[in-house]
């Protein structure tokens, strides 16, 4: 049984995209290469390591089991890099981050920026998911830092705090709703609404907290930005909800209200979470490290 390097990480893309196509674009090869070089891996084994159907792929018992040991070396081969780099002069590596809406767009850009101008040799991968998904996955070893809504049960993982913010709701200021000071979100889901495409976390998430009120998001746009919903609520299109750092910025240029949610999931205390602090590659290290001493 001999697996290299490669093996290992085109394997842990196939999984984690549930794709042998979408793993071999994450690993950079070839489509034909990397079907190549999973069969390869499942006669060296003498097993089958993916069920493969029409809605993609699945690990097997075997691919569970290879998946986990994959995931171990994968991680303690970044912390070697991580650990030799300082001979070469730089840390040279990759970080991988689920982050939800909030943090992604609101927190992360600028944070992002300052730690990669100091580190020139480290990438980082950022994939945008719910909470609750994030905390699954980085305790499985999918990710090295998740970003987190506070309300989420983190379960055994290590937590940080991150950054203070709330959802709120954006009218157009002729709008009715406008002089409120705040409403609840069963009244939001009366109106139309402008929001992020469907796939987005935020967008999942919203619908989730629709569900129990039994009412549908009348979603009329859906845009890929908090900052064009916000042009599109001041046409009078519909209802926006948005991070309430991205509506104030926004209503000192255009004509929209500000308007608090009443619903308590509408704080957003963000945290930091991480499997384990110290196993983490220096360089991932020094980026937490980072996180958590940025002003509030």
């Amino acid at each position: 049984m001999r697996f290299d390097i490669v093996d290992l990480g085109l394997f842990r893309h196939v999984v984690e995209a549930g794709s042998i196509t979408h793993g071999a674009e994450r690993a950079h090869l070839a489509l034909a290469a990397a079907s190549a070089r999973i069969k390869a891996m499942e006669v060296s084994l003498g097993a089958a390591l993916l069920v493969r159907g029409r809605q993609g792929v699945v690990p097997t018992p075997a691919g569970r089991t290879l998946l986990a040991h994959a995931r171990t070396l994968l991680a303690e081969i970044d912390r070697l890099q991580g650990d030799l780099s300082v001979f070469a002069g730089g840390a040279v590596g990759q970080i991988r981050v689920l982050s939800n809406t909030n943090a992604l767009t609101e927190f992360l850009p600028e944070a992002l920026s300052a730690y990669l101008a100091l580190h020139t040799g480290v990438s980082v991968d950022i994939e945008e998911r719910t909470s609750d998904e994030i905390v699954g996955l980085v305790a499985e070893g999918t990710a090295d830092l998740g970003i987190v809504a506070g309300t989420v049960d983190t379960g055994t993982l290590q937590t940080f705090p991150f950054r203070h913010d709330r959802f709120v709701a954006v009218v157009a200021s002729n709008h009715a709703l406008s002089a409120r000071k705040d409403l609840a979100f069963a009244e939001v889901l009366d109106h139309d609404l402008v929001g992020l495409d469907r796939s987005s976390a935020l967008t999942r998430f919203l619908s989730g907290k629709a569900a129990p009120i039994g009412k549908p998001m009348r979603l009329r746009v859906q845009l890929r930005s908090f900052d064009a919903v916000c042009r599109l609520v001041e046409s009078g299109i519909g209802l926006g909800i948005v991070p309430e750092t991205t509506a104030r910025r926004a209503a000192r240029g255009l004509g929209i209200a500000v308007v608090e949610l009443q619903d308590a999931w509408a704080a957003r205390d963000l945290a930091l979470v991480v499997r384990d602090l110290d196993a983490l590659a220096p360089f991932a290290q020094d980026f937490v490290a980072h996180l958590r001493e940025l002003p509030s």
